[in-house]
């Protein structure tokens, strides 16, 4: 043989797939891997938390500039091109998932199922050395056999007899724990990445009154279905403020109604800040708020409603308003200014100067007219998300909370051997030494009270 074919050999061994796909399963078993993309998803999870997500790009201009950069590095470019914006979405943070997911499944079925089928099989011990290497052992008589195997069995073991010798176990479920605790995360990642794929984030602010179908979406699944093609509307039926007596916003409220096509009432909710309205597995926070329009009367006309718009103010608080034609002509007006819907306004002529204060239903000369302001009418600012996924998530919450019990079950393992007129017993556990070894001797004084038992020390 020459070299060059020894060579080709060897790089044919090398190459050869199923050593390669073991290779591969060894490193995504690997629990370092494991490790660290945990505490990546971590970190990028806890990013998505304190960087707002599905803000519009203005907004991040504001709160992150270039300069100064918060950190020295994160502006809003480096937000908007990381995907910092909507992270959990990001096809870098759903990689992270899918492959934590893998290196899970890879773990469970290279560790934990070889180890719960070792810890399945009994082995039975024939020589007294072998106690040896037990950290907890004694050596009794030999009339103590039948009592041992009875108390062993009132103590819940599962009792092997293999012609003089002995294996028991008990809390093999122990064992499965980590099965399930693995089970439990890989359904959390699955309803993860599946909410992340059929399910949508929308925001809408909609006046009191108003009615609506779901739009302005800001992020989309891939598999996600169109909002669109729902068939029932929202309507607003009244939106309102609660202020506190230093006239603070305390609390603000709509009232919802989902209606189908024909305007029959399907679902009612009155909903306020952590009490969404949840329909057709869609659910509708109340997040926002703001003031979409105002109704005013000039000397004896009829009543008319003019939109207003937010002012900007340089992160000075929230101001809206609009400008209200004084003459039929529109030729002369003046600009009403309002910071919340308690009813106080301002008002200033076409000089930019201050005319007076108004409240609402309360007359003003202006202009040589009379200026009544009926109502400001409120809108409600709703974020509106369908996560197909939540039920997969909470069903894997709850499977782990399982497998987290089940793991602290110790799975306890006794050995005996009767050989000439001497018995030897032995055990371990995976944990609770301390109680293993308490109920190790409690059994050998129930069947021998008179004699004194000392075991092994532990090793």
């Amino acid at each position: 043989m020459t070299l060059t074919d020894s060579s080709s050999e060897s790089l044919s061994y090398y190459l050869n797939p199923r050593r390669l796909f073991r290779r591969l399963i060894q490193v995504i078993a690997d629990l370092r891997l494991a490790i660290i993309l945990l505490l990546a998803i971590a970190v990028f999870s806890i990013s998505g938390t304190v960087i707002e997500q599905g803000e519009t790009i203005p907004f991040y201009q504001e709160n992150y500039p270039e300069d100064p950069a918060l950190f020295g590095f994160l502006s809003w470019k480096v937000i908007l091109i990381l995907g910092l914006n909507h992270v959990y979405s990001t096809w870098w943070f759903l990689s992270l998932l899918v492959l934590f997911g893998s290196s899970l499944i890879a773990c469970t079925f290279t560790r934990q199922f070889p180890a719960l089928k070792a810890a399945q099989r009994w082995n039975f011990y024939q020589e007294p050395r072998q106690f040896q290497k037990l950290a907890l052992s004694a050596e009794l008589e030999s009339e103590s056999y039948s009592a041992l195997i009875t108390q062993l069995e009132q103590k819940g073991y599962k009792v092997y007899q293999e012609n003089n010798s002995v294996y028991a176990r008990k809390g093999i479920i122990g064992k499965i724990g980590p099965i399930v605790v693995h089970a439990a995360m890989i359904i959390i990642l699955a309803g993860a990445i599946w909410g992340s794929l059929s399910g949508f984030l929308a925001q809408e602010m909609i006046p009191s009154g108003g009615t609506f179908g779901i739009r302005n979406i800001i992020e989309r699944g891939l598999f996600a279905s169109s909002p669109l093609s729902k068939n029932w509307l929202v309507r607003v039926n009244r939106f309102w403020i609660d202020y506190t007596p230093d006239g603070n916003v305390d609390q603000f409220y709509s009232d919802l109604s989902v209606i189908d096509k024909e305007g029959q009432e399907l679902d009612h909710k009155i909903i306020h800040v952590n009490q969404p309205l949840r329909y057709d597995g869609v659910t509708f926070y109340q997040t926002d708020w703001g003031i979409a329009g105002v109704q005013v009367q000039i000397n004896n006309s009829p009543i008319f409603q003019l939109p207003m718009a937010q002012l900007p103010t340089n992160g000075n608080g929230r101001i809206w308003g609009t400008w209200i034609p004084t003459k039929p002509d529109l030729s002369e007006g003046v600009s009403l200014l309002a910071r919340d819907l308690q009813g106080t306004m301002l008002v200033y002529n076409q000089q930019g100067q201050l005319t007076g204060a108004v409240r609402e239903s309360v007359p003003l000369q202006v202009n040589g007219v009379t200026l009544k302001v009926k109502q400001l009418i409120g809108s409600t600012g709703l974020q509106i998300k369908s996560d197909p996924g939540i039920p997969i998530v909470y069903t894997g919450f709850g499977l782990l909370m399982v497998g987290v019990m089940m793991s602290y079950v110790s799975h306890s393992q006794i050995w005996m051997l009767q050989k000439s007129d001497r018995l030897y017993i032995g055990g371990k556990t995976n944990r609770a030494q301390v109680g293993f070894e308490r109920e190790l001797l409690k059994i050998i004084e129930d069947i021998q009270p008179t004699q004194t038992t000392e075991l092994a020390p532990l090793k």
